[in-house]
């Protein structure tokens, strides 16, 4: 397995780059996942690529961004080639978005096939550039419940189109991640790794408050001290040395938090049995 962490865990933080990449080689970490804004941000310098990535043992195994796919179709097109030059650049072949912006219960039949139809062109865009475009499974969007997601799949049915497992999400939308990730393994390019201390914590995950400097951090935890069983889940993954996780920090603690996940990840994966305190359902 190799396991990356992401840079929109330092999205508050005056950081360069240069230290994430110093840190992550040194904590046994195999990638660093791009948020899109960072890596747009880091256009202007043309030193910081894939090359100058690989001195640290690096790669960028994912840029994380957010396709305008309800909104001006233009512009949609625009994006999805500017995401493709910056993959290419980074020398990643998987650009993340959202499906939409509301849930599978609140859209209508049509919104649903205009979704369909622009995930459709886009991937048709990122094939071109042979890069796959992956949905992340997420709240308020059409990858909100696995039926949801498997139907999507099934709706969308390109070759470019693929899965960002965000585990978490798998649970909050009212599925086992075991008993989906079975099902839906063939479809899964990436995993997103983070955990809760309880459901009703869960609104803490939303997009204004993760985005805001002083937004609530109160029921985000470290990945073996949350409602999502972790050792069970990494068990069902860690026979596939292909695969590409990144653990998903949006906490305080930054550095000793990701340090402890990554070694009880890799302890996991042993098979060594990581530390782990019980938390609320």
């Amino acid at each position: 397995m190799r396991v990356s962490l992401c840079t929109i865990t330092f999205r508050h933080h005056l950081i360069s780059l240069d230290e994430i990449a110093a840190w992550a080689e040194a904590n046994d970490f195999q990638g660093v996942e791009l948020w899109g804004a960072h890596a747009r941000n880091l256009s202007p310098r043309l030193d910081r690529n894939a090359e100058w990535l690989d001195g640290y043992g690096l790669s960028v195994p994912m840029i994380s961004d957010y396709l305008p796919l309800d909104g001006d179709v233009e512009a949609l097109r625009h994006k999805a080639v500017e995401l493709c030059r910056l993959a290419r650049r980074w020398r990643t072949r998987k650009i993340r978005t959202f499906a939409g912006s509301r849930g599978s219960l609140d859209v209508s039949a049509d919104e649903r096939q205009q979704i369909v139809e622009r995930l459709q062109e886009i991937c048709t865009i990122t094939a071109s550039y042979g890069i796959h475009l992956l949905v992340e499974t997420h709240p308020k969007t059409l990858a909100d419940t696995a039926a949801s997601t498997m139907r999507l799949i099934e709706e969308v049915d390109h070759p470019s189109f693929a899965i960002n497992f965000d585990t978490l999400h798998v649970w909050e939308g009212g599925d086992d991640p075991v008993a989906v990730h079975r099902a839906m393994k063939p479809h899964i390019r990436h995993y997103h790794l983070k955990n809760i201390v309880g459901r009703a914590e869960l609104s803490v995950f939303e997009p204004a408050n993760v985005y805001a400097a002083a937004g609530s951090r109160r029921g985000m935890t470290p990945l073996f001290e949350g409602v999502v069983d972790y050792e069970r889940f990494l068990t069902e993954i860690a026979d596939e040395p292909s695969v590409d996780a990144s653990l998903e920090w949006f906490g305080n603690d930054c550095f000793e938090t990701l340090r402890r996940d990554r070694r009880q990840v890799r302890q996991a994966v042993d098979g060594t049995e990581p530390n782990r305190r019980a938390a609320s359902q």
